[in-house]
């Protein structure tokens, strides 16, 4: 959260410090303070994603910050107002109107879709430009918000891709899906599951659970009736990994499949060995393969003193979009900040970004991943 001594440099509000035009006053313009938002969980299951994902936005404005920002003729410094919404829709809605009455000109975040929806037409009720780097649920978009961005690939084209691998490279036949019952679990299996029936998978059971759940016995001992091919699972690591963990110990064959919210380095740790189980996807290239990717995990690690885990380089690029919306429109008001954003074309640690009508990502990418030994290895990457 920003410190209220960082607001005795200037006037605290971005309006207010608009009217100050050396021609309207006859003195030199006054340097301006901006807030940029920022709304992950960290605390919570999902808090160490959530640190990650705060991080990767703190980064950005800091090395901003220390290059030095002049916007419209005005040096510009860079408040960061981190707040914690813990995953949860409710809070996350708390969290999105305490940004907007903070007066941010644009938010980073949320990081789940099951909170980053429901905060959405909080921002948009406020003209505050939203850039999730991580909520792939295809219906944050979709709403017709023209404040709402994501710098990372949907579930519409994460689902179908691991539906694709199923059928083409496993010559899966069979499947049995379970979902935590959240925005972006629940949404990931849906889109899964249309792509496995269009590749002619016959999808044998759809069952929810829920994403605090920590004993899957009684779900997989039916799925260990119905014998499937594969498994595919849509929730995080936190379920995730007992999930397969729990799959192998009551004997099931089948691989379990799943999405970037399982796809974490270190889920050996949950899951142990079942780690090897498991085959999952990243909405998003490989960070190492990025052109930017090495020097931005040199500069992470100097700064936090461990490395990125996965969605640090996404909300690293999201402040750097909001600032060169900013640049290009030369003003710091949020109205002017988002009309600049749709003509985006912005080089950064994931390479290009361009948004299309809705504010989606045009050129996509999903990697896919497979674990040797509890360590994660790239199987292919797939742009979309």
């Amino acid at each position: 959260m920003s410190k209220s001594t960082a607001w005795g440099r200037s006037i605290a509000t971005v309006g207010i410090l608009g009217t100050l035009s050396s021609a309207a006053t006859g003195v030199a313009r006054a340097d301006e303070t901006v807030k940029i938002g920022e709304a992950a969980p960290v605390t919570g299951p999902a808090s160490y994603l959530g640190k990650d994902t705060e991080n990767g936005a703190r980064l950005a404005i800091e090395e901003i910050n220390q290059k030095g920002l002049v916007i419209g003729g005005r040096k510009v410094t860079l408040v960061f107002d981190a707040q914690d919404d813990a995953g949860d829709p409710r809070q996350a809605t708390q969290v999105a109107q305490k940004l907007a009455d903070d007066k941010v000109v644009a938010v980073v975040g949320h990081m789940q879709s099951g909170s980053t929806i429901p905060a959405s037409k909080i921002y948009n009720d406020a003209g505050i430009v939203q850039v999730s780097p991580s909520a792939t649920n295809p219906a944050y978009t979709l709403q017709g918000f023209k404040t709402a961005y994501r710098v990372v690939a949907t579930d519409a084209q994460q689902g179908p891709t691991l539906a694709d691998y199923a059928a083409k490279n496993l010559k899966v036949r069979t499947v049995a899906i379970v979902d935590d019952s959240t925005a972006y679990g629940q949404g990931l299996a849906v889109e899964f599951e249309k792509q496995a029936k269009a590749n002619g998978i016959t999808v044998l059971s759809h069952d929810a659970s829920t994403d605090k759940a920590v004993d899957f016995r009684a779900i997989l001992t039916k799925i260990k009736g119905e014998k499937p091919d594969v498994i595919m699972y849509g929730g995080l690591d936190g379920t995730g990994g007992p999930f397969a963990k729990q799959a192998k110990q009551l004997g099931i064959p089948a691989k379990v499949l799943a999405g970037d919210g399982l796809c974490a380095e270190d889920l050996a740790k949950l899951a142990g060995d079942a780690a090897d189980n498991v085959i999952c996807s990243i909405a998003g290239a490989p960070l190492l393969k990025m052109a930017e990717g090495p020097a931005f995990v040199d500069r992470y690690k100097k700064r936090f003193g461990y490395a990125p885990v996965l969605n640090s380089p996404f909300a690293y690029d999201a402040v750097g979009v909001i600032v060169d919306a900013m640049k290009r429109a030369q003003s710091t008001e949020p109205a002017k900040i988002l009309a600049a954003m749709p003509a985006t074309d912005y080089h950064g640690v994931l390479g290009e970004t361009q948004f299309d009508a809705n504010g989606d990502l045009r050129h996509g990418v999903i990697s896919l991943y497979k674990y040797v030994d509890g360590k994660q290895a790239l199987l292919s990457v797939v742009e979309k």
